[in-house]
C-alpha cells in the first residue's frame, strides 16, 4: 500500500488524518515543521505527501518548491484560509491539489486516490515496442526489423505498417488508411493505398515467404495476429 507523509504543524489534525489513513490501509509517517517534512519527502521513499501550507521553518510553498526539484511525487497542499494567492502559489510551486480547512475527509481520501492513480498510470512503462510475429517495431527509432534484420522502409511505409499493426484483425478501408496515414481527407484516389501495401509486400511477405498482409476483396487490407 502507498506511503504517505503528512507534513502538520497542528497535532489534532495530524493525528486525525493519520488515524483515517491508516484506517484506509496506508502506511503513514508524520512532520511537524517544514524542514522535517522535506527530509522526509526526499529520503523515506514517500508515494504521496499532503502538506499544509503554513508551517514553521519551512513553508508549505518552499517546501513544495524544494521537492518538486528533485521529485514528481503527488502533493496535496492543506491551508487553513481560502485564500486565492495561496492556491495560485502552491499550484504554481508544483501542487497537484489543494484543499482548505476545514474539509470533510472523504474528500480528502477521495483526492489522495485520484493522485495515487495518475501516479501509478505516469510511473507506467511506455509500450515502445510493436510486434507480430517476427515483424518488430521500434516506436521510439521509427524502425522495423524482421527477426534481427532491419527493415529498410520509408517514412510513409513505415507510418502505414505501424497503423495497420496498432489495428490488426480488424478490416481497414483504403479511405481509412488514406485518411489516418496520409493525414488528408478521401478525395476519390486511393491508389497511393494499394501502392504503398504494394512496396510493403515486396520488402516484407515476397523477402521473407510470409503472408503479413491480406487482402479483404471489395473491402481493403487487414493484417491478422
Amino acid at each position: 500500500m502507498a506511503r504517505i507523509l503528512i507534513v502538520e504543524d497542528e497535532a489534532k489534525i495530524a493525528r486525525f488524518l493519520e488515524l483515517e489513513l491508516k484506517h484506509e490501509g496506508y502506511e503513514v509517517l508524520l512532520a511537524g515543521d517544514g524542514r522535517l517534512g522535506l527530509e522526509k519527502a526526499l529520503k523515506d521513499n514517500i508515494d504521496l505527501v499532503v502538506l499544509d501550507i503554513m508551517l514553521p521553518g519551512l513553508s508549505g510553498i518552499e517546501v513544495c518548491r524544494r521537492i518538486r526539484l528533485e521529485s514528481q511525487m503527488p502533493i496535496i497542499m492543506l491551508t487553513a484560509k481560502d485564500d486565492v494567492t495561496d492556491k495560485v502559489a502552491g499550484l504554481d510551486m508544483g501542487a497537484d491539489d489543494y484543499m482548505t480547512k476545514p474539509f470533510a475527509i472523504e474528500e480528502l481520501l477521495a483526492r489522495i486516490r485520484v493522485a495515487l492513480n495518475r501516479k501509478s498510470k505516469s510511473s507506467e512503462p511506455k509500450v515502445d515496442l510493436l510486434q507480430i510475429g517476427d515483424v518488430k517495431l521500434n516506436l521510439t527509432s521509427h524502425s522495423a526489423y524482421f527477426k534481427e534484420e532491419e527493415l529498410i522502409l520509408t517514412k510513409k511505409e513505415y507510418e502505414l505498417l505501424e497503423y495497420m499493426i496498432r489495428n490488426k484483425n480488424m478490416v481497414l478501408t483504403r479511405e481509412q488508411l488514406l485518411n489516418n496515414v496520409w493525414d488528408y481527407e478521401y478525395f476519390g484516389d486511393t491508389n497511393v493505398v494499394d501502392v504503398y501495401i504494394r512496396y510493403l509486400r515486396q520488402k516484407i511477405d515476397e523477402k521473407y515467404g510470409l503472408h503479413l498482409i491480406s487482402t479483404v476483396r471489395g473491402v481493403g487490407y487487414i493484417i491478422k495476429g
